[in-house]
């Protein structure tokens, strides 16, 4: 009973320490999605991309620090960057580097491995690395006609808005809503209480969106601290082709929002390899579970299959490229 006892609290200690301190970033997260949300385009982001593919590619997988939106958010943006004519490699380029260059993911990143600042700089080096190297990769794939037909009108429910169909006075100010934007267009007429109901509207679905994924993650990381042996831990850490298999697996299953995954990535510190927890810390915002559902629904099956191959090898080889380096 003590026993039993002893593994109980320290359940409950190491779930509440990764719960209280990921969900500050998760409601910052929120917010600043929400502001893009609401009032920035996909126009905006395609200005900015430079004409030459080789830059662009460069440039877009530096888009996050522009636009800090998490992977939640980042796929329909892309879908429709490629309706709009953006070449399907600098858009998947944005879409992998995005969430993990994100300023408030590497702010939670600091946080969570305080003492070891070299963390953020192997997540925000490798990722936009990564990103780059998929993305070329993606270029020199066969890729026409990739989107679904049924992709024109899919919306994940954690990046749609209940007033995205309300239509503005197209006499008194000649705007409409339509469905070629992800984006509210907030008219004159909107009073201040209507904006502020929409930012609260979107920041409060997002925040209990992503919360979900962060309890399960936070529940089951516990979990195994708690029952796994030590040493179970430990030898399989050791590994530095084991561990990273691991861990990407573990990324993919959990789906914790990149806002928060450091927190549930400084737990296995000590445990696993420093490759593998860089697997996990840039694997996870490129692909997991609820983003396999939204691609699926966006990329046929042939695509989607050659893009998660070369994810998931790119990511591999960059985290035991860290394992070699180091160990």
């Amino acid at each position: 009973m003590t026993n039993l006892t002893q593994k109980l609290d320290g359940f409950t200690i190491i779930f509440t320490s990764i719960i209280l301190e990921a969900i500050p970033f998760v409601l910052i997260g929120a917010i600043v999605s929400s502001f893009i949300q609401l009032f920035v385009s996909e126009k905006t982001i395609q200005s900015l991309l430079p004409k030459n593919k080789y830059v662009a590619i460069i440039g877009a997988s530096f888009m996050g620090i522009i636009f800090p939106v998490c992977e939640c958010a980042i796929i329909p943006i892309m879908r429709r960057l490629v309706k709009k004519g953006v070449p399907l490699d600098v858009a998947i380029t944005f879409m992998l580097s995005v969430p993990i260059l994100n300023p408030i993911v590497l702010l939670s990143t600091y946080y969570a491995f305080t003492g070891q600042p070299s963390m953020v700089l192997y997540r925000g080096i490798l990722g936009a690395f990564g990103a780059i190297i998929i993305g070329l990769i993606v270029g020199r794939l066969n890729h026409r006609n990739v989107l679904k037909i049924s992709a024109t009108n899919f919306e994940p429910s954690c990046c749609t808005n209940h007033n995205h169909e309300e239509h503005l006075d197209q006499e008194e100010h000649h705007h409409e809503c339509t469905q070629d934007t992800v984006h509210i267009r907030i008219g004159v007429n909107q009073t201040k209480r209507k904006i502020l109901s929409s930012i609260i509207d979107h920041t409060s679905h997002e925040f209990f969106e992503v919360g979900r994924f962060l309890i399960i993650g936070a529940f089951l990381s516990a979990l195994m601290q708690t029952l796994l042996p030590r040493t179970t831990l430990m030898a399989i850490g050791k590994g530095p082709i084991n561990s990273i298999i691991v861990l990407m697996l573990l990324a993919f299953v959990l789906s914790i929002c990149s806002e928060a995954d450091a927190f549930i990535a400084r737990t296995f510190v000590g445990q696993f390899t420093q490759g593998s927890i860089v697997a996990f810390l840039i694997f996870g915002p490129m692909l997991d579970i609820k983003n396999m559902i939204m691609l699926s629904a966006t990329f046929k099956a042939k695509f989607l299959l050659k893009l998660v191959t070369v994810i998931t090898i790119v990511c591999f080889l960059l985290a035991l490229m860290v394992n070699i380096i180091i160990g």
